[in-house]
């Protein structure tokens, strides 16, 4: 008889990330901090929470930021 693992905690609830639509942003980094802003301020996204994302994403080169976006946003 193979043993059954029986979960005693509920999963936690999945949190959706802020939609964000990249295209047309021609590689601009300032253009895509500003659509991450605008898709965060609509997702009600707290000031703080904006502001260590931001600071993420501007602590590396320009590949960190597009992977710092994905991160924390869903990319379209």
């Amino acid at each position: 008889m193979p043993h059954i693992k029986v979960m005693t905690k509920t999963p936690p609830p999945t949190t959706k990330k802020p939609v964000v639509k990249l295209t047309g942003t021609d590689g601009n980094a300032f253009a895509i901090l500003a659509k991450c802003r605008a898709a965060a301020r609509k997702a009600n996204m707290g000031f703080a929470d904006w502001n260590l994302i931001a600071d993420a994403m501007t602590s590396g080169d320009y590949g960190h930021l597009l992977a710092t976006a994905m991160e924390n946003f869903d990319v379209r």
